[in-house]
């Protein structure tokens, strides 16, 4: 069956069942393991939200605002085929993190394991492009050169003045996505780069909207688009702040000719899922608009926690997660 052709049930069951949304439900292993090191257990440590955000947000010793922290691993297959956009991806998804709520990228840090020095140089090089790219300088890091096999991890330090969070969406807000169409998949992969053929000068501008957004007062919850896709993502947004959603997907922004499981599936290079109070909604929207990047309400949040997909007058629950918890995340923000 050809996805044009699968109906709204079939749909749904093919995101539960992606790639995708199981990396993310590893999640609540890791989380529920570590315990009392965790911010809230035993752990003398202070920050502004719990743990579950695309970031840990830490009160800024030198100043108002706060200083966010993040790490990324990449998968050790797309290291391996894609060495050079590995390494870009590892600067890129940070810097996308330190967005998502609401701050600005400082500079990263990377480790790297490879089979030699000739097999990381395609991985640093492209370390180095996106670097120079986005304005994000390289700090340090650590590298093995005698391992078995080519493994990447990139961390970020950021700054915040005002936040963006995945624990404070609110019943009867927008639910809006916003992704920058202007690109091409990584054939055959589902990685949407619309960042390494673009202009530098548009990729700094761009990254300044969600900070704008945060320090304008227009938006307060929020999360980037991960390898869960559009939906996983808006699911994980839902679940750290207890609530659920309607969303249409005949309203979401994709590129035309790309169908919509693969569009849902996919990792995009710019996208972020936001939870807008009604009355900013226009002026989130024009904020994208004036960048050139594709944004539209794609449903509305609801107070009960389950997340329905409507489509062409049909409607179906894809989660529960009263009865079924996707990452386990506590469902409250500890910063005031």
């Amino acid at each position: 069956m050809t996805q044009s052709a699968m109906t709204l049930v079939e749909l749904a069951d093919a995101l539960r069942g992606s790639p995708g949304f199981a990396h993310k439900r590893d999640i609540a292993d890791v989380m529920a393991r570590l315990g009392a090191a965790l911010p809230g257990g035993t752990a003398a440590m202070t920050q502004a939200v719990a743990v579950g955000d695309d970031c840990a947000a830490i009160p800024d010793p030198a100043g108002d605002g706060w200083l966010l922290f993040a790490i990324e691993g990449l998968v050790e297959e797309f290291v391996a085929r894609m060495p050079w956009f590995a390494g870009y991806c590892g600067v890129m998804v940070n810097v996308s993190d330190i967005c998502a709520m609401g701050g600005r990228p400082i500079a990263v840090v990377d480790a790297l394991w490879s089979d030699g020095a000739d097999s990381s140089e395609p991985v640093l090089d492209g370390l180095a492009a996106a670097s120079a790219r986005y304005g994000v300088p390289i700090v340090g890091g650590h590298s093995n050169h005698r391992a078995a096999r080519g493994q990447l991890a990139v961390a970020v330090l950021g700054r915040a003045r005002k936040l963006i969070t995945s624990f404070d969406a609110q019943p009867d807000d927008d639910l809006i996505l916003a992704v920058d169409l202007r690109g091409a998949f990584e054939e055959p992969y589902p990685y949407w780069n619309a960042s390494t053929r673009a202009p530098a000068e548009r990729l700094r501008g761009d990254i300044e909207i969600l900070p704008r957004l945060a320090e304008d007062g227009l938006c307060d919850a929020g999360k980037d688009v991960s390898m869960a896709g559009a939906i996983g993502s808006a699911l994980m947004l839902l679940e750290c702040s207890g609530v659920g959603a309607q969303i249409d997907l005949d309203t979401v922004p994709r590129p035309e000719g790309v169908p919509l499981l693969r569009w849902l599936l996919s990792f995009p290079s710019f996208g972020y899922v936001l939870s807008v109070r009604p009355q900013q909604r226009l002026r989130v929207l024009e904020r994208f608009a004036a960048r050139g990047i594709a944004a539209a309400r794609i449903g509305r949040v609801t107070a009960s926690p389950e997340v329905w997909l409507e489509r062409s007058g049909e409607r179906v629950r894809l989660w529960d997660v009263a009865r079924q918890p996707f990452i386990r995340a506590p469902q409250e923000s500890v910063h005031g």
